[in-house]
């Protein structure tokens, strides 16, 4: 979508269950292989009692939103703020919503409120994207 064609208070979500190959993956291609991602005994004994999900793993399905629905493909991530609310364990089913809170037209940006939240409704993260969506 260009900016012609958003509007404020657009919005797109993407859903997707969290497996132990995705943390597994995750951890490898990013480097973080701290413990409370991948090792169930130590994860045991930390303040979650299990293993958790990376919060950037969490966190990057808003980018699969943002790249793929709201604006789209061709999209420019420019900006993004979290603050990360609960834990996501392996088997919850996350869900990643935008929506178009501000667009300054002039300057081809789109400013978007950005959450994931769980099967149960908990909210996971919360924050705001700044993104170029495409040009005409």
């Amino acid at each position: 979508m260009t900016i012609q064609e958003i509007k404020i208070g657009d919005s797109a979500v993407f859903q997707k269950t969290v497996t132990e190959t995705d943390i597994i993956l995750f951890a490898g291609v990013s480097g973080d292989l701290n413990p409370a991602h991948i090792n169930e005994v130590w994860a045991a004994q930390s303040r979650f009692k299990k293993r958790i999900a990376h919060g950037m793993l969490t966190a990057s399905f808003v980018s699969a939103v943002l790249g793929m629905q709201l604006p789209g493909p061709g999209t420019i991530y420019l900006e993004q703020s979290l603050r990360f609310t609960a834990p996501t364990y392996i088997g919850d089913t996350v869900e990643a919503k935008v929506t178009v809170a501000e667009i300054l037209v002039e300057k081809n940006i789109v400013k978007l409120e950005t959450t994931c939240t769980n099967q149960e409704g908990v909210l996971l993260l919360k924050g705001m994207a700044t993104v170029m969506p495409p040009r005409a």
